[in-house]
């Protein structure tokens, strides 16, 4: 006997759910395929509209693609729909770590993390890498202790190399 009117009914949603842009997108990520994601991405946004969702999948995929400056500008876009949305905060502040915006980027782990509750244990590594970096001064710890800086003048200073 044929299937009933439900049964083709269900399976034509299992076919949808199947070819969603965004479905597809996301097992081309994790097999690697980040051109190919990216193309199934933009298919969603077609088909769906433009969201916060859709918006993050495309920055991380122009972020594997190594499109660094241009997923920073989705994701941005990403933050704009939705504030809150969790994978565009960290992703948005892993493009900027990428850029060497360690400032910014320990902003956007930060929230992140706030709005994931801390349960992400990548998000709390990002963080914590985050916070290490801000923290670094660019100096060797004995080049640190060897400059001074000296007034010289009506608000002019110079910077002196002095001895230890």
């Amino acid at each position: 006997m044929g299937a009933g009117p439900d049964q083709i009914a269900s399976r034509g949603n299992d076919i949808a759910e199947a070819v969603d842009g965004l479905v597809v997108g996301h097992r081309l990520m994790a097999a690697g395929e980040y051109e190919l994601a990216l193309r199934a991405y933009y298919r969603a946004s077609a088909e769906r509209g433009v969201n916060a969702d859709i918006l993050s999948a495309i920055g991380s995929a122009n972020l594997r693609l190594g499109r660094v400056q241009q997923a920073e500008q989705v994701l941005r876009r990403a933050l704009e729909q939705d504030e809150t949305f969790v994978p565009a905060h960290n992703n948005l502040g892993v493009a900027l770590s990428e850029q060497g915006k360690w400032g910014e980027a320990g902003l956007h782990f930060r929230n992140a993390f706030a709005f994931d509750g801390g349960r992400s244990r990548e998000i709390r590594e990002n963080l914590r890498l985050a916070i290490e970096k801000t923290e670094e001064t660019g100096y060797a710890e004995i080049e640190a202790h060897r400059l001074s800086l000296v007034r010289r003048g009506q608000g002019r200073f110079l910077l002196l190399d002095t001895p230890l």
